[in-house]
C-alpha cells in the first residue's frame, strides 16, 4: 500500500466515524427538541406584541426583535438519511467521495424545486424538506412522495453508472403529514426552520426504514393511497400518543404508470393530480375575484363563477366526457370571467391572458392552456361553440335562463349594466331579454333536457312584465 492510499484510507475512516457521531448528535438533538417544545408554553408569557423581553449580562431587560412564525395545518415533512461512509472501500479517493456526496445533494435540491418542495436544512448526511410551506396547498403529500421516489431512483441510477460492485450510497426516508410551525429567517434570502410534533416524529421514522426504502405515516398514507401502492410496515411508539402506524411506499399504482415503468407517472396520474390541485387554484382565483372585481358587478361576481364551475362539471359528466376534459372545463369556467378585473367589454380575452400567465405555474401544458383559452373565448355573446366542451360551457354560463330564479338573477345583470349606462329602463331591458331568450337555444342534450321546458315558462313571465 502506498503512503497516499494509506492516508486516503485513514481520512475516509475518520470521515465515516465523524458522520456516525454526527448522526448520534442529531438524534440526541431531536430528543431535546421534543423536551423543549413542552417547555415553550411555560415561557409564552414573556412574549410581547413585537418582541421578547430578555436580559443581558448586567441583568438589564433587553428588547429582542421577534422572528416571524407561521402556522401550517397541513405540511408534509420529509427526513432523509444518506448512508454511505460506512461502506467506503479501500483505495477510494476521499476527495472524489465528498464531491460525489455534494453532487447527490445538488441533485436532491433540483428534485425538490421540481416538485415545489422547500428544503429546510442539510446537516452532514441528513436532509430535511417540507411540502406545503411557505405556500399552503393540499397536494403536498403527493409531491413529497414523488420527490422521495425520484431521489431513490437517482441513487439507484448513480450506482448503475458508477459500475461499482457494491452500492455505496443508501437512502432511508421518513415522511409524515401534520401541523407545523415555521419560523422565517433572513431578509434578502429567506430560510425557514420548522418545529412541532410532526417534525419530531418524522425525524425518528427514518430509523425504522430499510435502506433504499420510503416509510410514511398513516396520515400521509391516507392522502396518497389513491396514487401509490402502500404496504403496512409496522408501528412506531410515540410518547404520550400511543403507536404510530407506518407504511412502506412501493411504487406508483400500475394504472398511473407510463408504459409499465414502475415510477414514471402517465397522463392519468397527471389529470388526477390536477383535479386535486384545482382546489388550490380555485381558492387563489376566487380570492382574486373577491378583492379585485369592481363593486358594480352584481351579476358577474364570485357566485356566478362558482355556479359555472359547478355546472360545467355536472353537464360534463352527464355528457360522458373524460376526466381530463372535466379538468379543462372546470379550469376554463374558473377563468372565464376573471378578465373583469381588467376590462368589462373585453373580459373574455383578458381572461385568456391571465390564464396563460397563471396556469403554467401549476404545470398545465401548452396544449391544455390553448384548449382552455379557446373555451373561454367561446363564451362571448352571441355564443357560437365549435365542439362539445365549448357547448358545455356556453350552456353552463347561461344556465340561469332555464332556472326558476331567472328573473331575479336577470335583474342583477340589469343593475350591473344600468350603473355603467349600458341600458335604459327596466322595461327596455325586459324587451331585450325577451328577444334574446326567445332566440336562444341550449346546445347539449343534458341542458335541453334540464332547462329548456322551464326556459319557455320564463319567456311567458317576462312577456307579462313588459309594458307595451
Amino acid at each position: 500500500m502506498t503512503v497516499k492510499s494509506h492516508s486516503s484510507k485513514n481520512l475516509l475512516q475518520r470521515l465515516a466515524k465523524l458522520v456516525k457521531q454526527n448522526q448520534e448528535l442529531i438524534e440526541e438533538n431531536e430528543k431535546l427538541k421534543t423536551y423543549i417544545s413542552g417547555l415553550e408554553a411555560d415561557i409564552g408569557e414573556l412574549n410581547v406584541s413585537h418582541g421578547v423581553i430578555n436580559t443581558n449580562e448586567s441583568n438589564q431587560p433587553v428588547f429582542i426583535e421577534k422572528q416571524t412564525s407561521l402556522k401550517f395545518d397541513m405540511a408534509t415533512v420529509m427526513y432523509a438519511h444518506i448512508k454511505g461512509f460506512t461502506k467506503i472501500i479501500e483505495g477510494m479517493d476521499s476527495t472524489a467521495v465528498m464531491d460525489e456526496l455534494d453532487e447527490i445533494l445538488f441533485q436532491f435540491d433540483s428534485i425538490l424545486k421540481k416538485y415545489n418542495i422547500l428544503k429546510i436544512k442539510t446537516i452532514g448526511d441528513t436532509y430535511m424538506a417540507a411540502g406545503g410551506i411557505p405556500e399552503k396547498n393540499i397536494t403536498n403529500p403527493i409531491q413529497v412522495v414523488m420527490a422521495a421516489m425520484e431521489m431513490q431512483g437517482y441513487l439507484n441510477g448513480l450506482h448503475e453508472v458508477s459500475g461499482r460492485e457494491n452500492k455505496i450510497w443508501e437512502l432511508r426516508i421518513g415522511i409524515h403529514t401534520g401541523p407545523v410551525t415555521a419560523t422565517a429567517n433572513g431578509k434578502k434570502k429567506i430560510t425557514y426552520d420548522i418545529k412541532g410534533d410532526t417534525v419530531n416524529m418524522v425525524s425518528r421514522m427514518q430509523n425504522y426504514c430499510d435502506d433504499g426504502g420510503i416509510v410514511v405515516s398513516v396520515m400521509t398514507c391516507e392522502l396518497i393511497k389513491e396514487f401509490f401502492l402502500c404496504e403496512y410496515f409496522g408501528k412506531m411508539p410515540v410518547k404520550y400518543k400511543g403507536d404510530l402506524e407506518l407504511f412502506c411506499v412501493n411504487a406508483i399504482r400500475p394504472e398511473f404508470t407510463l408504459n409499465g415503468k414502475t415510477n414514471t407517472p402517465n397522463e392519468k396520474f397527471d389529470t388526477k393530480f390536477k383535479l386535486i390541485q384545482f382546489t388550490d387554484i380555485q381558492e387563489t382565483i376566487l380570492d382574486k375575484l373577491e378583492k379585485e372585481l369592481p363593486a358594480y358587478l352584481y351579476y358577474h361576481n364570485v357566485k356566478h363563477t362558482v355556479d359555472v364551475v359547478t355546472e360545467v362539471e355536472l353537464i360534463g359528466w352527464a355528457e360522458g366526457v373524460s376526466d381530463e376534459d372535466i379538468l379543462i372545463l372546470k379550469t376554463a369556467a374558473l377563468f372565464h370571467d376573471l378578465g373583469h378585473v381588467v376590462s368589462y367589454d373585453e373580459h373574455e380575452f383578458q381572461g385568456t391572458v391571465l390564464a396563460r400567465e397563471i396556469l403554467p405555474l401549476y404545470a398545465y401544458t401548452d396544449d391544455q392552456v390553448n384548449r382552455i383559452c379557446d373555451i373561454i373565448l367561446a363564451t362571448q355573446l352571441p355564443p357560437n361553440p365549435k365542439n362539445l366542451l365549448q357547448k358545455i360551457i356556453c350552456d353552463a354560463d347561461l344556465d340561469y335562463l332555464g332556472r326558476s330564479d331567472m328573473i331575479p338573477v336577470s335583474n342583477t345583470l340589469y343593475k350591473e349594466l344600468k350603473e355603467q349606462d349600458k341600458i335604459g329602463s327596466l322595461n327596455d331591458w325586459n324587451k331585450l331579454q325577451l328577444k334574446f331568450i326567445s332566440g336562444h337555444q341550449y346546445f347539449t342534450r343534458t341542458a335541453r333536457k334540464l332547462r329548456e321546458v322551464n326556459k319557455q315558462k320564463q319567456i311567458e313571465r317576462i312577456r307579462q312584465l313588459i309594458d307595451h
